[in-house]
Parts: C-alpha cells; structure tokens; sequence
C-alpha cells in the first residue's frame, strides 16, 4: 500500500500542473469574494472563515475525477485489484495520495489567503487546526464519490451531486469551530467524522470500484 502511494505521489509530481490548478482556483476563488462583498474589514473577517473553507471544499473536487479515471481506462485498476491488495486498499492509498497531493498543500496556503481576507492573526491557528482533519475527510469522501462515479457515462455530472452533500457537515462543522467563541464542540464533530470515515470510507470504495471492475 506504502509503495502504490508513493507511486501516486511521483505521478502527481509529474502531472504538477493538476495540483497548481487546485492551488490557483483555491486562491484566485478566494480573492473573488472582496470584489464582491467590498474591501471592508469588518464585512471579511466576519466570512473569512467560511470562505476558506469554501474554497478549499471545491478545490478539493477539482482532481476527483481523475482519481481512478486513468487506471480504469488503461487497465492499471484491473491489474491492481488482481495483484492480492484488496480493493479498500487501492482506494486509501488513492485518498491518501490525494490529500497529500492537493489537501495538504491547500492546507499551507490557507493562512495567506486568510491573511488576505483580513481573519483575526488569533484566528489563523484555529482555521489551520480545523482544516487539517477537514482536508482529509474531503480527501476520503471525494475518494468515495470517485469510487461510485467510476464508469457512469456522466460521472462529470454524478461526482458534484455524489460529493458535496457528503461534505457539506465538513464544511458547516469546520467554519462553525473558527466562529464560534466554544469551538471544542466543533473540533470533536471533526474529529468523530474523520475517525468514522478512515475505516468506512475506504471499505465502501473499495467495493463500489470492484463493482466498477466488473
């Protein structure tokens, strides 16, 4: 399993130009919403919070469908489901690879861009503790939603009906724990879906992808 994420992860870093379209949309998406809500302080600081997470969820949903679309059309899916690691594996090293890949660099971005949209300095270590289990939980539910969509003849239109009801109580559990003066109840939320979501969301893809194989 070790090995098909590294493999993932060189093949990330040859096809860069996926990971810096997230990047770009993350922060372009990002400095949208002055120009639309005015420069005022007070108005940004009030959503900052919430526009990152916001942008962060639909740059997450932009490498999905090219998760397991590659390997399924050359045949590499096959020969991974044959090899003798099971089918929940190949889908956590694909979500692993994918966090790494594009949930971890969003990650690091995100104070800047919070920076940007004038969120209290206080503020920033708390939106960073809350989207680091984020992040990973958008990695396993895109995973899952890839999984699904994989072979549909309109998965382009299947994978955001799929994907964003699964990740909406991320994303309201996440702005929700920068916002609120007790945010340890949102934290907890976080942390019981991601736990939840490791074993679950690997299983389930893993299924629906020796569906797909079929």
């Amino acid at each position: 399993m070790i090995r098909l994420i590294l493999k993932e992860i060189r093949l990330s870093v040859r096809h860069a130009a996926d990971t810096a379209a997230s990047l770009l949309f993350f922060v372009i998406a990002g400095t949208l919403f002055p120009f639309a809500l005015g420069p005022g302080p007070t108005t940004l600081a009030a959503i900052a919070a919430g526009i990152t997470w916001v942008c962060a969820l639909l740059a997450a949903l932009l490498p999905l469908d090219r998760l397991f679309g590659a390997d399924f059309e050359d045949g590499t899916l096959d020969l991974l489901l044959l090899s003798g690691l099971p089918a929940y594996g190949v889908a956590f090293a694909k979500a692993a690879s994918h966090w790494l890949t594009t949930g971890l660099p969003l990650l690091l971005i995100a104070a800047p861009l919070a920076i940007m949209l004038r969120l209290p300095a206080q503020e920033i270590p708390l939106l960073l503790l809350t989207l680091l289990p984020g992040t990973m939980l958008l990695s396993l539910l895109g995973t899952l939603a890839a999984a699904i969509t994989l072979g549909a003849r309109r998965a382009a239109v299947l994978m955001p009906l799929i994907t964003l009801p699964l990740m909406v109580p991320t994303l309201i559990f996440g702005a929700a724990a920068v916002t609120s003066p007790h945010p340890a109840a949102a934290l907890y939320m976080l942390g019981a879906m991601l736990l939840a979501a490791l074993p679950m969301a690997p299983l389930a893809a893993g299924a629906a992808l020796r569906v797909a194989a079929e």
